[in-house]
């Protein structure tokens, strides 16, 4: 188990790694800018809200087979994402690390997940995907608790960083099945899979955004009893 836990660290790492050289000549072009890396985290949390309006919007304006706002939506979120990234990485690039600057990235970072959330979960209210809804909400307690025992077991001295669904697979499983659902609509036009024992259709063209929510709602509780359970060994040895 602590094989493929270490694989998989790897694995990511080198991803992150990658990406994070794509992203150097725009951190490069920030130092020139003199922001600060507390001024990207402000940004990327300024655009979560802008994402988070869309669907809100999208909700009393538009219609129920209307896959505009979602695809909006997933785009918005995805540009802060990258903003996410790129506060730490200015923030080492300028050797501005500083202790509140980490914990005022983190307080943000539960922040924009909330609003986050809290769109989804308006939109789909909206529109009577009620089921999807609660999912959404569980999906948005599984990600605060992912967060909380990492940091309380940080706080007692504990490194507790396993788990599949971390913050970045969270906003990109969300970000671009959100694009792929408009993508995808656009091309097949409507659909909807109906069986008689279901007072609700089994699937649909938004069932290509709330399926990676119910996995998202999944992983992120099994990633924080994941954390927990792992803590529970080392503090235990």
């Amino acid at each position: 188990m602590r094989k493929t836990q270490r694989m998989k660290k790897m694995n990511w790492d080198l991803i992150k790694k990658r990406a994070y050289n794509v992203l150097d000549p725009i951190i490069d072009l920030l130092v020139k800018t003199g922001i600060t890396p507390n001024g990207i985290t402000i940004i990327g949390f300024i655009l979560t809200i802008f994402s988070a309006i869309i669907l809100v919007i999208g909700a009393e304006i538009g219609v129920r087979e209307d896959t505009m706002f979602i695809t909006y939506f997933g785009i918005v979120l995805l540009i802060a994402g990258v903003f996410d990234m790129l506060d730490g990485q200015l923030a080492r690039k300028t050797n501005n690390m500083t202790q509140f600057g980490a914990l005022f990235d983190s307080v943000i970072d539960r922040y924009s997940e909330m609003i986050m959330f809290f769109g989804i979960a308006y939109y789909l209210v909206a529109y009577h995907y009620f089921l999807s809804s609660i999912f959404a909400f569980i999906a948005m307690i599984g990600s605060i608790m992912v967060s909380y025992v990492r940091a309380r077991a940080e706080g007692l001295g504990q490194e507790c960083k396993v788990g599949i669904m971390q913050r970045p697979e969270r906003v990109l499983t969300i970000g671009i099945t959100a694009i792929l659902y408009g993508v995808i609509s656009h091309f097949t036009g409507p659909f909807k899979i109906t069986v008689d024992w279901l007072p609700f259709p089994l699937f649909e063209n938004i069932s290509l955004f709330t399926v990676p929510i119910f996995i998202v709602a999944v992983l992120t509780n099994y990633t924080a009893f994941q954390r927990l359970n792992q803590c529970h060994i080392d503090m235990t040895k």
